[in-house]
């Protein structure tokens, strides 16, 4: 007997284990999701289903992820945590989650990423990040994200994003960048190139607009000629401008040295875009120099032409008006010959 309510009991606990749900949640064991939104949550909610592959928690108020925060629900593939106060992203608050494949974290306020915030996330495909306060992004948030193919972190605050940071990315698509605060100086050079490298590959982005400086607020930043762009800081500021000569620099602007402000740090110099063009670069001069030598070598053939034809025209003449000159000539020196024969002897 005793034996037969232990089994029983064990029987119960595991299928409360199973088919448990959190009190304020849905939990829907044919699509296994679980839906949580809008139940006014502070924390991730506890007894989650194991089986669970997509949990919704949009629209709560969720402030912070500790480590292993979804520790109970290692299945998960697709998770929502848009539009909450999320503020502190703890560096394993993902970690577990080998199989998630959509990530959402948007409309919260996040203000920077840590590095290796989603290194245990390898098979992710979708990575939302918009609508935060986020000014900067790491070089890199791990390891190489093979599999992500979608990167949206529009309307932030960014001002600069690293090109070793989409480099991370190979088989990204769809990049949504818009309506940051870009600054569109030398530093954003790098950026640019890639980003016209991604379109020439197929890849689908919508714009970068330039937030500073005035010179080019509002232009889009693939818009803006190459050719516009100077040349960055020297990485090293303790060199002289006399040092910089041998570099190839001679007739480029040298940085100035920095001067401290109110607050006793250096402000580094930095060179904007400026609406003067740079001489002719090496792809317009050998543009030119072919156009040059077409044009010459029309010209020397056009003058061998008209050489020959002159010759020819020359040779034709003379040789017309040759001709009765010498019959001319031939009676005058016959008449000549009789009158010497009649004269006396």
């Amino acid at each position: 007997m005793k034996g037969e309510l232990l089994l029983l009991s064990s029987v119960t606990f595991v299928l409360q284990v199973v088919c448990a749900c959190p009190e304020k949640c849905l939990c829907h064991s044919s699509s296994s999701s679980v839906d949580c939104s809008q139940r006014g949550l502070a924390e991730i909610p506890s007894g989650l289903p194991p089986q669970t592959l997509t949990l919704h928690l949009q629209d709560n108020q969720i402030h912070q992820l500790p480590a292993f925060a979804f520790r109970s629900v290692p299945q998960l593939t697709s998770l929502n945590l848009c539009n909450n106060s999320l503020s502190n992203l703890a560096p394993g608050a993902f970690h577990g989650l080998q199989h998630l494949q959509v990530l959402n974290l948007t409309q919260n306020s996040l203000h920077s990423l840590e590095s290796r915030l989603f290194h245990s996330l390898p098979h992710l495909r979708e990575l939302d990040l918009s609508s935060n306060n986020i000014s900067h992004l790491p070089i890199s948030l791990g390891q190489r994200w093979e599999n992500l193919t979608t990167f949206a972190v529009q309307q932030n605050q960014l001002q600069q994003l690293d090109r070793a940071f989409l480099e991370s990315m190979p088989s990204v698509k769809l990049l949504f960048l818009k309506e940051n605060l870009w600054k569109c100086n030398c530093h954003l050079l790098s950026l640019k190139l890639w980003l016209e490298k991604f379109i020439y590959k197929g890849g689908i982005m919508d714009s970068v607009i330039c937030a500073s400086p005035d010179t080019w607020k509002g232009k889009d930043l693939l818009k803006i000629p190459l050719e516009l762009y100077q040349p960055c800081p020297f990485p090293f500021p303790g060199l002289q401008a006399s040092q910089l000569q041998p570099l190839g620099s001679a007739h480029w602007p040298v940085p100035s040295p920095p001067e401290s402000n109110s607050a006793g740090e250096p402000e580094h110099a930095e060179y904007e875009l400026k609406p003067k063009p740079r001489p002719a670069n090496l792809r317009h001069a050998t543009a030119t120099v072919i156009i040059t030598g077409v044009v010459c070598g029309i010209v020397c053939l056009m003058m061998l032409v008209a050489t020959i034809y002159g010759c020819t025209y020359a040779a034709i003449a003379a040789q017309y008006n040759g001709g009765p000159l010498a019959q001319t000539e031939e009676p005058t020196k016959t008449e000549g010959k009789e009158l010497l024969d009649s004269s006396p002897a």
